[in-house]
């Protein structure tokens, strides 16, 4: 069984994968205040409330963007099943040209990267990945890493509307009847859900015409679902686009 954990700004997802297919996953919030001992407890009760036999976890791969937590998760995999966690990065066998991967490149996009490329070899294909961030990460057919953008996730601009302004209310992220609001609620969803499309939509076409062919774009991410409705150039929507990476890295490592 593979233990996979990824650690993102707003959770740390722990999935357990036997046989090709995930099945537990948990999310804990990412609190750089918690001591690894408190991590600890709560990994362990995860898996006991869930009667996993740890000792069926023959390998742990881990992928973090956050380092004050990298050491403390992985002392805690290793606590937990007995054995030492593959830490992604550059270094690392991922199916991909090595001599592309860009020095600063996050591990959780490399896994999105490296899925990608192993789902489509032949093809360039777009990760957006509706995350704290949005990020859009592209590699071509013959697994070069093109290039990544990045800007604030929709959660994340939900949150700083409402902390910088006096009068503007804190929202559900839903698609709104019409993008011309008429109460502060609804002004915000149309803002936010057609604006953020339309950035995809954007994206997508420009990278198209900087590269000159056609991408397959894939999404994962939290709100992957709730607003590709509004994006039709999304081919593919999997959520566990991540861990899937995880899993191929390991296999090839």
């Amino acid at each position: 069984m593979l233990a996979a954990v990824d650690i993102g700004n707003t959770n740390i997802v722990l999935a357990l994968g036997e046989g090709g297919a995930w099945v537990h996953s948990w999310r804990v919030y990412s609190d750089q205040r918690k001591t690894g001992d408190e991590y600890y407890v709560i990994f362990r009760s995860l898996l006991e409330s869930s009667r996993v036999d740890t000792a069926a976890v023959d390998r742990i791969v881990m992928s973090s963007v956050v380092p004050n937590l990298t050491l403390s998760v992985q002392k805690n995999m290793r606590r937990l099943f007995g054995r030492d966690a593959l830490v992604v990065s550059n270094d690392v066998r991922t199916g991909l040209d090595r001599e592309s991967l860009p020095a600063e490149l996050g591990s959780d996009l490399l896994c999105n990267l490296a899925w990608a490329h192993h789902v489509h070899p032949d093809k360039a294909v777009m990760t957006v990945d509706f995350g704290t961030a949005l990020t859009f990460s592209t590699v071509d057919g013959e697994g070069r890493v093109r290039g990544v953008a990045i800007v604030p996730g929709l959660l994340t601009a939900v949150h700083a509307l409402f902390g910088a302004t006096a009068q503007l209310p804190q929202v559900e992220l839903k698609i709104p009847s019409t993008v011309l609001g008429r109460s502060s609620e609804d002004s915000i969803r149309a803002g936010l859900m057609y604006g953020y499309a339309g950035l995809v939509e954007k994206m997508v076409a420009q990278s198209e015409a900087e590269l000159g062919e056609r991408l397959i774009v894939m999404a994962t991410g939290g709100l992957c679902q709730t607003i590709s409705p509004l994006i039709p150039r999304i081919e593919t929507i999997d959520k566990y686009h991540t861990l899937n990476g995880l899993a191929l890295i390991s296999s090839l490592n």
